[in-house]
């Protein structure tokens, strides 16, 4: 098989939850520990930083990783979804995985005969090992995929546990509330290991002390903000502080400068992208992976000083919690609501009625690139247009407009 018919045939054999959704969720660590005890368990070899959270899970595990990476650390990365490339999703300083390695995986996993039937994120998860191992990472960053406690991720045992903050998400899978989410997150708690917590309040707090109490484990509180940030990047690199001054304690030695390069050059060093990402000044153009409403809420508070007219170009997962979103978004604003190319998008059938009664300015597009050619019609240099609500939707405005930007 080449390239292309290895992704295809992954894709195609086994259920992949970016494009199925909740039908393609598999928890448990059985398909995992299988997979790795065939591979010879690598996650027993590498160290890593192990991170959960309902939003800001990539920012963190991004920019730590860029961080290390200009300390002189071989790192590597492994976040989800991927935008263009399956690759995007195992990086070793910066670098995707190489093809011929995802070819001679995946080989290996379709000649061997499983009792087991692992989904895309177990195999992935497990090629992401395998590669980090034989990369000889010195530090490895891990995006957990859903959840935690049952989360292909969670067999390993990390330096650093990291939760960014706990929402309402996925509810249908993790629990339909706070204190239920916070649990399952908290699963990635492990024995004399720190957590890091990014956010807490009285509801969950509770869940995250009794779960470090049985773990001997030292709660460690974010404080304060990073101020040289945009909107809810502040928050984010106040956790990525921590995680280095936690490295430190751990002899890692990452000076300030290395910290200041890693968070200036992280698009380069990681290939980062499509959080609070400016593609244009005139007009004002910010295209954000924010997707649901705890994560939309916080990038509509870090753009509320917006230039002259608001144009928003939104589209969404047909599993989001529309009704919460839909009060946090500016009534003022004129709307450009899509559908994008995967079959996970929400219909305007069911993004047209809710639109109209709830705005004035609503208009409604089968594709990305017919919203953005109409709005472009009408905004003027000094107007802002803001693009969010799913990663699909980014990836096919990248895809269309910008194809080489940060693509590569």
């Amino acid at each position: 098989m080449n390239y292309a018919e290895t992704i295809a045939w992954l894709f195609e054999q086994f259920p992949a939850y970016h494009n199925l959704g909740e039908k393609a969720y598999n928890p448990g660590m059985k398909n995992t520990e299988e997979l790795c005890a065939f591979f010879d368990n690598p996650h027993r070899k590498l160290q890593f930083i192990h991170v959960a959270g309902t939003n800001g899970k990539g920012s963190v595990s991004n920019y730590t990783a860029s961080i290390l990476q200009e300390s002189g650390l071989k790192t590597g990365l492994f976040t989800s979804p991927h935008i263009f490339d399956f690759r995007e999703r195992i990086r070793v300083n910066g670098k995707t995985v190489d093809e011929s390695f995802v070819i001679d995986f995946c080989m290996k996993v379709k000649q061997n005969s499983w009792s087991i039937q692992p989904s895309f994120f177990e195999i992935t998860w497990v090629m992401a090992l395998v590669y980090f191992e034989k990369q000889a990472c010195e530090i490895v960053l891990v995006e957990v995929g859903l959840g935690g406690r049952l989360d292909a991720t969670n067999i390993i045992t990390p330096l650093l546990s990291i939760i960014t903050n706990i929402g309402l998400d996925h509810t249908h899978i993790l629990g339909n509330t706070r204190t239920l989410i916070a649990a399952e997150k908290a699963g990635i708690i492990k024995k004399n290991v720190p957590v890091i917590i990014g956010e807490h309040d009285t509801e969950i707090l509770p869940v995250f002390e009794a779960i470090s109490k049985e773990k001997n484990t030292e709660l460690i509180f974010v404080q304060g903000e990073y101020e040289f940030a945009l909107g809810y990047q502040k928050k984010n690199l106040r956790i990525v502080e921590l995680i280095i001054e936690q490295l430190n304690v751990l002899n890692f030695n990452v000076s300030k400068l290395n910290f200041e390069l890693g968070i200036k050059n992280v698009v380069n060093n990681t290939g980062f992208w499509g959080r609070m990402s400016v593609t244009n000044q005139q007009p004002f153009t910010l295209v954000d992976c924010a997707h649901n409403a705890e994560g939309i809420a916080a990038l509509l508070d870090g753009i509320k000083a917006v230039k002259g007219n608001l144009y928003i170009i939104y589209g969404t997962s047909s599993d989001k919690d529309l009704k919460s979103i839909l009060k946090l978004l500016p009534k003022e604003a004129s709307y450009y609501v899509c559908e994008f190319s995967s079959e996970r998008t929400a219909k305007l059938a069911v993004l047209k009625p809710l639109f109209e009664e709830n705005f004035t300015s609503t208009y409604f597009f089968d594709s990305p690139t017919k919203a953005y050619e109409s709005a472009q019609q009408l905004v003027n240099k000094d107007d802002t247009i803001l693009i969010f609500g799913s990663f699909f939707l980014i990836h096919d405005f990248y895809s269309l407009f910008f194809p080489k930007t940060l693509a590569e």
